[in-house]
């Protein structure tokens, strides 16, 4: 069963630029520059109306064929999630696949993703907060499809219980 969600992308692949979406103000914001030299890997963005353990929306990485822009509204097709810890607090990567491309319409489960581009995904994250100062980011497994909706579920409940 295939469950699609919007992804709300605020950074291309292919960038070193980190943006976030400024809801106040309705605009896009030039976070930081990442400090390696590595450039992100897929387009990553959130899902809308979730709340993640570390208070901020769901993140999801979108692999894609080619990238999109900051603000763009793509549907994903969700495959799993990346578990992580950053500076000790949980922070999963749902992983998706762009819905329209047809180069990932293979592309079901996370295990579907080639080992290398996984490896890819794992790498950035790992090392991509290397050089800046106290930063911490432990990359721990992959999981599946199944997992992954039931996380965007909990993080949709959490959403909810904050707005009330």
């Amino acid at each position: 069963m295939d469950k699609i969600y919007e992804a709300i992308i605020e950074i291309p692949m292919g960038t070193k630029n980190k943006y976030e979406i400024d809801k106040a103000n309705n605009r896009i914001k030039l976070d930081r520059v990442l400090y390696s030299p590595m450039t992100y890997p897929a387009e990553y963005g959130y899902i809308e109306n979730t709340l993640a353990e570390d208070g901020d929306p769901l993140d999801i990485l979108v692999l894609a064929s080619s990238k999109t822009f900051p603000g763009c509204v793509v549907d994903a097709r969700i495959v799993g999630y990346l578990d992580m810890v950053d500076n000790g607090e949980p922070d999963q990567k749902i992983i998706g696949v762009m819905n329209s491309d047809p180069r990932f319409s293979h592309i079901n489960e996370v295990e579907d993703i080639q080992e290398h581009t996984k490896r890819e995904i794992r790498h950035f994250f790992h090392t991509y907060k290397d050089l800046q100062q106290n930063k911490v980011v432990e990359v721990k497994e992959f999981y599946d499809k199944i997992d992954a909706l039931e996380l965007i579920q909990e993080c949709k409940v959490r959403y909810d219980k904050a707005k009330k």
